[in-house]
């Protein structure tokens, strides 16, 4: 048979060749309708795109940390918690593994993979209806740019927008950059920006410290955290795992045997060690109050600033449970106001206590139930956790019923007197001897020495305190505050009362006073006539008649006595002597308060301040009288470690970049602070000061055996209890108050409330340091006198005292001693006082009268 003839196979090549060409110009069409469409779309989303040349210089929040003095970690602000680590500090594991999940081509892709883009499309095809997670293309680049610089909105729109700037992010910066941004930025979960930040919260170790499997897990959170929690969703966790370590081991970069071990090992996730941090939320939250105010809370939040606060961990642990201890003893001798409580129906108690959320400042306490209450030698109780206890008699004869703020009920005589069945308190586990009434302190706590008088189970019963209070210890040479305490507990008020509290400072503020008068020429051992006083302001004014706390007059009495038995009277004699501008003017340099009103009352601590300030002004007079500026922080540096703030400011030539070696000298630092009074008349209050201890009304503390010095307050009607004390190295300032001011009690004083608290503190501050005496300047003749007197003293005389006299005032036996009492004789005939010229009963030229207000809450009693 004959082949098809010519003309029919040129018909079908022709035939052919027009297939093909249309083929071709429609393949030509779409491709320029397609490159028209990706133009059009390009133009369309490019306008509003972002600006992501900023990221060349973006900086990713980061956690900023505070420090305590010996480098433990005191708190942490973030807005987001992240801890940045560059990429060359980023170990080879943890960029393996995310690149293994997340993006295998990343350093071989332009910012979008086609490759990874067909693979997904695929492999969507083929697990469509077997209800199998969609696999997603995005590079990480992609995730760059969504995660930075774009929102979480699930569009078509918002994928371009990503394309886009996945190709211009890799045009702009290195491979490295952007895996160091996504490593650093992704939120893995669990409070976690960036693996550094993952690897602390999920298994508590440094990045290079994470085993293949563990690497894994983190790299397996980056598309759903929530999905793989592994505590409430663990199988799945393991799984996702897993399948990265598979992606792990196809892509080489660890060996099948490596990966089938780590797939076969369980995961296991750790809580972050907490065993390091220092709590003390009042002085954390000081130190916030002041980054905000210094950087703004942008820096404060997002500027991984990295702060060593002067906090001394040991003595702020002291601090804060002295003053708990100080608060809870106040409010036991003030009587128990009830139960915190009451259980109607006792089915499942167990249960039913464990849901009841403890009372605010109940910390370290438990809750209890009163399961019996007719025994007669203690109260049954029962704990959230079902166990039972006992709280015996002896731990319950202190809670007798108050009333208005003061014990009002009869003795305790049977455990009912107290509590009754279903009644809820708050007890702590006690041991130790058995106290004999209700003025015995509460059984120490871990007593074991003495736990067999109290036997297992004990408990004592507790009252959260309704008064408050507050606490600086800071170092008199620099000024760094080494303890603050702002009240009983931050669970039950933030409000700050070491620092915002403002309060009448009572008589621990005479010592200003006196330390005027002797930068006026008089001495420890001037005579000041302690004898009733009246000022008239006049103008239909009441007559003010200051009253000693003793109601009593002593008549002729030296300036230290006036100060070690805190005598109102010759204090308002001297300050109208001495004229209270000037008064007003020392107070102001000392930085007690900005602005003194120069009225009488004054002189015996009726003007409001803070501990803080007060207790500063201390520390001028601790160290010779020169200023020193408060301060919570050391040093703060930025996120790159450059420091930006330094308390200590002095220049210190030859201290940077010095090796140590044996025997190097301690280089010589310059004293650069200012000189705000006399250090000889600072060095005579001082000494004073440590009369009131020796002598006056701080005797309680002489059984400390150390050097100490200070004063005790108590405003009028016992509305604040003061004191304010040091040792040659150490100031501790106290207060005890109610918030809504009220009396603390007719017998409550500094003595009784805050002196307590002080030697707690100073007890353990002290122990095992040497008795080391207060420096005294040159420029003074120290000589024997009788304190009590202030003449010299005589052989024999077992009272004698080393009195610190400027050179020529010392007391002449051949003079007959002088009294300032008021008579124009007296006035200006004091001996040294030059400026000793109007006399007393009627207003001082020059100084103004004080309001109606003055005559109240004078303040000074004691």
């Amino acid at each position: 048979m004959g082949g098809p003839s010519p003309c029919r196979s040129s018909f079908l090549a022709g035939l052919v060749m027009r297939l093909l060409l249309s083929l071709l110009m429609a393949f030509v069409m779409l491709a320029l309708a397609g490159a028209g469409g990706l133009v059009f779309l390009f133009e369309h989303y490019d306008h509003d795109l972002p600006d992501y040349t900023k990221l060349a210089n973006y900086e990713p929040p980061v956690t900023t940390r505070i420090y305590a003095g010996d480098g433990r970690l005191m708190a942490e602000f973030a807005a987001e918690r992240r801890i940045f680590v560059p990429i060359d500090a980023m170990p080879r594991m943890v960029m393996n593994a995310f690149m293994a999940a997340e993006d295998k081509n990343f350093y071989a892709h332009q910012g979008v993979d086609p490759i990874g883009i067909l693979r997904a499309v695929l492999t969507n095809i083929e697990n469509f209806g077997r209800e199998r997670r969609p696999v997603g293309a995005s590079t990480i680049t992609q995730q760059v740019a969504k995660n930075m610089l774009l929102t979480n909105e699930v569009s078509f729109a918002r994928k371009i927008k990503e394309a886009i700037l996945a190709v211009r992010i890799e045009r702009a910066f290195s491979k490295d950059r952007i895996l160091e941004l996504y490593l650093n930025e992704i939120f893995l979960g669990n409070r976690s920006y960036g693996v550094a930040a993952a690897a602390l919260n999920y298994f508590n170790k440094a990045l290079d410290e994470l085993s293949i499997e563990e690497v894994a897990f983190l790299a397996a959170l980056p598309k759903a955290p929530s999905n793989y929690n592994p505590d409430r969703q663990h199988d799945a966790a393991i799984a996702r795992r897993n399948w990265v370590i598979g992606r792990m081991a196809e892509d080489g970069y660890i060996t099948q045997e490596e990966a089938k071990a780590a797939q076969g090992r369980p995961l296991v996730t750790r809580k972050r060690d907490e065993q390091e941090v220092v709590t003390s939320e009042y002085f954390a939250e000081e130190i916030r109050r002041e980054l905000v105010k210094l950087y703004g809370e942008q820096a404060l939040y997002e500027g991984g600033l990295s702060v060593r606060a002067s906090m001394d961990p040991v003595l702020q642990a002291t601090a804060t449970k002295a003053l708990r201890d100080g608060l809870i003893a106040y409010d036991r001798r003030h009587g128990w106001r009830g139960a915190v409580g009451k259980m109607e129906n006792f089915d499942n108690w167990p249960k039913k206590l464990a849901a009841m959320p403890p009372p605010a400042g109940s910390d370290g306490w438990k809750l209890a139930v009163v399961l019996k209450d007719d025994q007669a030698d203690g109260l049954d109780i029962g704990l959230a956790d079902g166990s039972r206890g006992r709280i015996p008699l002896s731990e319950l004869r202190w809670a007798r019923a108050s009333k208005d703020g003061d014990i009002a009920g009869p003795a305790i005589r049977k455990p009912s007197d107290v509590a009754k069945l279903g009644d809820l308190l708050l007890v702590e586990p006690v041991s130790g001897p058995v106290a004999k009434d209700e003025d015995e302190k509460p059984a120490k706590k871990g007593d074991k020495a003495a736990a067999k008088d109290l036997p297992p189970g004990s408990y004592g019963l507790r009252q959260i305190p309704q008064v408050q209070g507050g606490l600086v210890a800071l170092d008199p040479h620099t000024g760094r505050v080494l303890a603050m305490v702002g009240g009983f507990s931050p669970a039950m008020s933030v409000f700050n009362r070491a620092t915002q509290a403002l309060r009448q400072p009572g008589s621990s503020f005479k010592p200003f006073v006196y330390l005027t008068a002797l930068n006026q020429g008089m001495t420890p051992s001037s005579l000041v006539m302690d004898a009733p006083f009246s000022y008239d302001p006049g103008g239909g004014q009441p007559v003010w008649r200051p009253e000693n706390y003793s109601r009593e007059f002593y008549g002729p009495t030296p300036l230290r006595v006036g100060i070690e038995k805190s005598r109102n009277v010759m204090t308002v004699r001297l300050a109208q002597h001495i004229g209270m501008d000037k008064v007003k003017a020392l107070v102001e340099k000392f930085g007690i308060v900005d602005n003194l009103q120069p009225y009488l009352p004054m002189s015996l601590g009726a003007g409001e301040t803070t501990v803080l300030r007060l207790a500063t002004a201390y520390a001028m007079l601790d160290n010779g009288g020169k200023r020193v500026v408060p301060t919570f922080i050391d040093r703060v540096q930025d996120r790159n470690g450059k420091t930006v703030f330094r308390h200590d400011n002095r220049p210190c030539e030859g201290c940077a970049n010095v090796p140590w070696r044996e025997g190097m000298g301690v280089p010589a630092v310059p004293d650069t602070r200012e000189q705000v009074n006399d250090p000889r008349t600072t060095y005579q209050i001082v000494s004073i000061l440590e009369g009131v201890v020796q002598r006056g009304t701080a005797a309680a503390l002489r059984s400390l055996g150390k050097p100490l010095a200070g004063k005790t307050g108590t405003t009028n009607d016992s509305y604040d209890a003061w004191f304010m004390g040091f040792s040659p190295d150490l100031v501790v300032g106290t207060y005890i108050g109610f918030d809504q001011p009220r009396s603390l009690g007719g017998h409550e004083t500094g003595g009784s409330a805050a002196v307590p608290v002080f030697k707690e503190v100073m007890q353990v501050a002290l122990k095992d340091k040497p008795a080391t005496p207060f420096r005294v300047p040159p420029g003074l003749r120290l000589v024997r006198v009788n304190p009590a007197n202030g003449q010299l003293a005589q052989p024999g005389d077992s009272r004698a005292i080393w009195e610190a006299f400027l050179p020529g005032t010392e007391p002449n036996p051949d003079q007959p001693p002088v009294v300032l009492d008021g008579s124009s004789q007296a006035a200006g005939a004091m001996t040294g006082d030059p400026n000793a010229t109007a006399g007393f009963g009627t207003p001082q030229p020059g100084v103004p009268a004080p309001p109606t207000a003055a005559t109240l809450g004078t303040g000074g009693l004691y």
